[in-house]
C-alpha cells in the first residue's frame, strides 16, 4: 500500500523545524514530523496515519548535538536523531549498558540503523523498548517549541495509546537517562524474533552487598502505556538475597497486580503468564545471570 498525498518539508535546524510545525497548523495543515522513518511510515503506508504534510528533520544529523551520545556525572545525554543502532554499539557506562543490551530487542538491522530514540518515544508504542526504559532510568525528555524548552519526566510522558505529553508543535531535541542502574535487564517475548513485542519487562536491582534491597519492575504490553508495577517493587523492598525464591515473588507480584487487555490474538490470562515469566527472567539477568 502506499500512503495518502502529503507535502515534504525539509528543517534546517531545530527553530527552522518548530516554524514549519507552527506555520502548516496555522495553515490548516495536519504536519507530523519525520526522523528515521521507522514508525510512522508503515502507518502512513496502511492509512492508519494521514498527515498532510510531513517535516524531515534528516539535515539536523549534522548538528552536533542532535547525534551525541555524552554521559556525565551519573546522566547519560543521547541526541534526538541518535539511532538505535549507535546505542547498541557505544560503550557506555555500567550504569547505562542495558540500553545497549536491549537493542537487540529492537526489530532488524535495518530499522536500529535508521529508527531514533527520540522517534520511538514520541511514539509512544506501550511496548517499545524505549519506553520502557526511559521509566526504568527517570528518562527526561526535552523538547523546543514556539513556547521555549520544555523537560518532561518519563512518569508524565505517557498518556496512553500512542499518545504523548509531546506536543503537535514541538521537537524534541534531547533525551537525558538520570538514574544509572549496573543492575538492569529487559526481556520480551514476540512470535517472531523483531516483530512487536506481545509483552515486554524490564528490571533495575538496587543492590547493597550480597542483598537485593529495591529496585524497579516496568511492563509492556499489559497496559495502554508502560506501567511500573509498585507490588512488585515493594518485594524488592523488603529485601533478600537475590536468586530464584526472590525473583519468583517478584514475578508472582507482578502478575496479580496487573490487568491485561484479551484480544483476537492473545488472551489475558497468556499475557499474565507471559509477564510472570519474563520479569523472573529479567531479574535474573540483572542479578547477573545468563544475557
Amino acid at each position: 500500500m502506499k500512503p495518502a498525498a502529503f507535502t515534504y518539508h525539509r528543517a534546517h535546524d531545530v527553530t527552522d523545524a518548530v516554524g514549519l510545525l507552527s506555520d502548516l497548523a496555522a495553515a490548516g495543515e495536519d504536519p507530523k514530523l519525520i526522523a528515521g522513518g521507522q514508525s510512522l511510515m508503515p502507518m502512513m503506508n496502511f492509512r492508519l496515519a494521514r498527515p498532510s504534510a510531513l517535516v524531515d528533520l534528516g539535515p539536523l544529523r549534522r548538528l552536533p548535538s542532535m547525534t551525541a551520545l555524552d554521559a556525565d556525572a551519573g546522566t547519560l545525554t543521547v541526541g534526538a536523531l541518535v539511532t538505535h543502532h549507535a546505542v547498541e554499539t557505544a560503550t557506555l557506562p555500567d550504569g547505562f549498558a542495558v540500553l545497549a543490551r536491549a537493542m537487540r530487542w529492537v526489530g532488524h538491522l535495518p530499522i536500529r540503523s535508521r529508527g531514533t530514540v527520540a522517534g520511538s518515544l514520541v511514539h509512544g508504542d506501550a511496548t517499545a523498548e524505549w519506553c520502557l526504559l526511559a521509566l526504568l532510568l527517570d528518562a527526561v525528555v526535552v523538547t523546543e517549541g514556539p513556547s521555549g524548552r520544555r523537560e518532561i519526566p518519563a512518569d508524565e510522558l505517557f498518556h496512553g495509546f500512542y499518545a504523548t505529553a509531546v506536543e503537535p508543535d514541538e521537537v524534541v531535541v534531547e533525551v537525558r537517562f538520570t538514574r544509572p542502574a549496573p543492575h538492569a535487564a529487559l526481556s520480551e517475548f514476540a512470535r517472531r524474533h523483531g516483530d512487536f513485542a506481545i509483552v515486554d519487562a524490564a528490571v533495575a536491582l538496587d543492590v547493597s552487598g550480597d542483598r537485593v534491597a529495591g529496585g524497579r519492575v516496568v511492563l509492556g504490553g499489559v497496559a495502554p502505556a508502560p506501567v511500573r508495577v509498585p507490588e512488585a517493587e515493594a518485594v524488592l523492598a523488603a529485601g533478600g538475597a537475590p536468586g530464584p525464591e526472590l525473583f519468583a515473588a517478584v514475578a508472582d507480584a507482578a502478575a496479580a497486580a496487573i490487568d491485561p487487555p484479551d484480544d483476537p490474538q492473545v488472551t489475558s490470562a497468556y499475557r499474565r503468564r507471559l509477564t510472570r515469566t519474563l520479569v523472573a527472567d529479567a531479574c535474573a539477568q540483572a542479578a547477573g545471570g545468563p544475557r
